[in-house]
């Protein structure tokens, strides 16, 4: 897990973030966990949700599993989205946290359950998460203190493509004997196939020692077909919180941006994942996977990966992929030799409206395309850049 992220060094109690506001100043709690202290530096305007992922990053015990214990405290210390500065914690406090780690966790995934809430936010209150300054401060530390490991060198001209793990490449829970039976089909050919024009990146809700087991076994890591650039965890994680639904734990991908302007930006990357809340922060970019689950039943039938391997081939020639609505995608896709390429407008593009005139033409795997040809007045506005954002986060 440590390989993945690090912590910055706590600036003196009470110092301020450049952004933050009153009450929202640095502190450091001790807590108390088999044995032994630990210390844990966090911002009083950031949630009970926020300072469990800052615990697990110094003890390794995944945010679900831990128990924060502290006198008269205990309630509000159960409701993630509490903001600590409303715990009026003194900055001696010192409180217990009782849980497990996953090496020491034994689980029948057979029997358990898992009912996951995806609920569906409105567009105004997307656009308010994402712009809100507290969100955007909540970025800010996440880019100063997590640390992206490289795999392998990010490639001039691809673009960027960021996958979830559970229910979007593997099916976690159903039982097996081995993790190849609940891989979902078709992984290796989908990441085989947009290698060429796709740098990849896996991004999963669990600890990166779990990622790499995960991705291990299933040969990911080792494909000669394909190289994975980096792995993301859940520490790279951020909580926001929506008016409706609460706190939200999400996948920020300015986090990638900021880290690597010169390589990414919103205008090329796309990321899947099972839960559409994991892009509220760049909802642009986000195309929501059916969830595969129940592999021993559904294997046989399940072709997912198989035709978003099209639309990504399609859609990759394109300037700016986040004017695509991604929640149209299977309206981009054919069944058969010939497959629709749709090119992006003055706006979020839908091509099965305006742009009406197409041609075929046959490319070098003699596979024809139908593409809707855009009118040579159209131009595409230039995206927002995270350089100067990089500059300012990173000190570059």
């Amino acid at each position: 897990m440590a390989s993945a992220a690090s912590v910055v060094a706590a600036a003196p109690l009470g110092s301020m973030d450049h952004a933050g506001g009153e009450g929202g100043g640095e502190m450091t709690l001790t807590v108390r966990w088999s044995g032994r202290e630990y210390a844990v530096h966090i911002f009083g305007d950031e949630t009970v949700s926020e300072l469990k992922r800052r615990i697990c990053e110094v003890t390794g015990v995944l945010p679900k599993r831990q128990k924060l214990l502290y006198p008269k405290l205990a309630a509000k210390l159960g409701d993630d989205s509490v903001l600590l500065v409303q715990l009026n914690l003194k900055p001696s406090v010192k409180m217990t946290m009782i849980g497990t780690t996953e090496d020491e966790i034994i689980v029948d995934q057979g029997e358990s359950s898992e009912v996951v809430d995806d609920f569906t936010l409105g567009q105004d209150e997307v656009t308010d998460i994402k712009d809100k300054e507290v969100n955007k401060q909540k970025l800010w530390r996440r880019i100063n203190r997590y640390k992206i490991k490289l795999l392998n060198p990010c490639r001039e001209g691809k673009k960027l493509l960021v996958l979830d793990i559970d229910y979007t490449l593997f099916d976690h829970r159903s039982p097996a004997e081995n993790p190849l039976e609940l891989m979902r089909p078709y992984l290796h050919e989908f990441l085989s196939s947009v290698y060429a024009s796709y740098d990849i990146m896996i991004w999963s809700a669990t600890s990166m020692k779990w990622v790499e087991l995960k991705m291990g076994q299933l040969g990911v890591l080792s494909n000669p077909g394909y190289k994975i650039t980096a792995l993301l965890d859940l520490l790279a994680m951020i909580t926001v919180v929506s008016d409706s639904h609460g706190t939200i734990d999400c996948k920020p991908l300015g986090l990638i941006w900021a880290h690597f302007p010169e390589f990414y930006s919103p205008r090329n990357t796309i990321m899947f994942d099972d839960l559409r809340r994991n892009f509220v922060m760049n909802p642009r970019n986000g195309l929501t996977i059916r969830p595969f689950r129940k592999a021993h039943l559904n294997r046989g039938t399940d072709d997912e990966l198989a035709r978003l391997t099209q639309y990504l081939l399609a859609i990759s020639d394109l300037a700016d992929i986040s004017r695509l609505d991604h929640r149209n995608w299977e309206s981009y896709v054919e069944v058969g030799p010939k497959r629709r390429v749709p090119v992006e407008a003055d706006g979020p593009t839908s091509v099965n409206g305006s742009n009406s005139e197409s041609h075929d033409e046959e490319d070098g795997s003699k596979r024809h395309r139908q593409r809707w040809v855009r009118p040579t007045s159209t131009t595409i506005p230039p995206g927002p850049t995270y350089a100067d954002m990089s500059s300012l986060f990173l000190g570059r």
